[in-house]
């Protein structure tokens, strides 16, 4: 999932070098804590969070068939 969401984001950002996912995982959820550079934070959450939402749609639906733990798609600065 993390080359995945890596692979999604770096067309979109202008500092595709500081694209950073780290996996937090438990028993019952995954949670990929994506990382940009500050400049590069609004292309990926986009206007009104389309961007945002289309990427959690694609790495949920992916991983709905990698896994059956609940999947999280976290933005963090």
């Amino acid at each position: 999932m993390k080359q995945l969401i890596e692979t999604i984001v770096k067309p979109l950002v202008d500092h595709p070098d500081e694209v950073r996912v780290e996996t937090d995982e438990n028993a019952s959820r995954i949670v990929y804590k994506l990382s940009v550079h500050s400049e590069d934070t609004g292309k990926v959450i986009g206007k009104q969070g389309r961007v945002a939402k289309a990427i959690r749609s694609i790495v949920y639906s992916a991983a709905s068939n990698y896994h059956k733990k609940k999947t999280y798609v976290d933005i963090v600065d």
